[in-house]
């Protein structure tokens, strides 16, 4: 099994997390023709598919995994411009956000708004440039600090920076500037 998955992540764009007591994983396998997550269970006597999240009608870009209140969630961004979000203890979508214009690239729950604030926050990035203010095109990829308790957002453009966020007060902290085009 350990062979199989160890190829499947050199050959394919696959994403891997792992939930609660590291004994299940969940897969973001993309392709054309998959719209669903999966989650497995592996450190067992033999793997099996434990379920499959389905309700995107497009490619799941990004996915992420938290623990609230000793409940497991998983969320997700797709092609279809939309972010869900399941309750993996009772197998079921609980929300769906459909904010953006464009594909949504990455998702992160935040541990700071929930340790902080109590609050549920997911930050999803797109496209359409849609993360807090700054990024004059598509941002491909963001990710929490691991330290301050994730109090900073990091984010990534196809407009060529990388942006540092801080997540309390919704302001921009530094730009950072060097990279060369995406295209072109």
């Amino acid at each position: 099994i350990q062979i199989i998955i160890h190829h499947w992540i050199r050959t394919l764009n696959i994403k891997l997390g792992w939930i609660k007591d590291f004994d299940k994983i969940v897969v973001n396998y993309v392709s054309p023709f998959t719209y669903t997550v999966f989650m497995f269970e592996i450190f067992r006597s033999s793997s099996k598919l434990i379920n499959a999240f389905t309700g995107h009608i497009s490619v799941v870009r990004s996915i992420d995994y938290s623990t609230f209140d000793n409940c497991q969630f998983i969320c997700s961004g797709s092609d279809d411009n939309r972010v869900r979000v399941w309750d993996i203890d009772n197998n079921k979508q609980i929300q769906s956000f459909n904010e953006h214009l464009s594909p949504v690239n990455c998702v992160k729950f935040s541990s700071y708004h929930y340790h902080n604030h109590r609050q549920h926050v997911i930050c999803s990035s797109s496209w359409n440039s849609t993360i807090l203010n700054g990024h004059i095109w598509g941002v491909y990829g963001i990710e929490f600090s691991p330290f301050n308790g994730g109090r900073y957002l990091c984010s990534g453009s196809g407009d060529t920076t990388i942006r540092l966020f801080d997540v309390e007060t919704s302001k921009p902290l530094r730009v950072f500037n060097g990279h060369e085009k995406l295209f072109g």
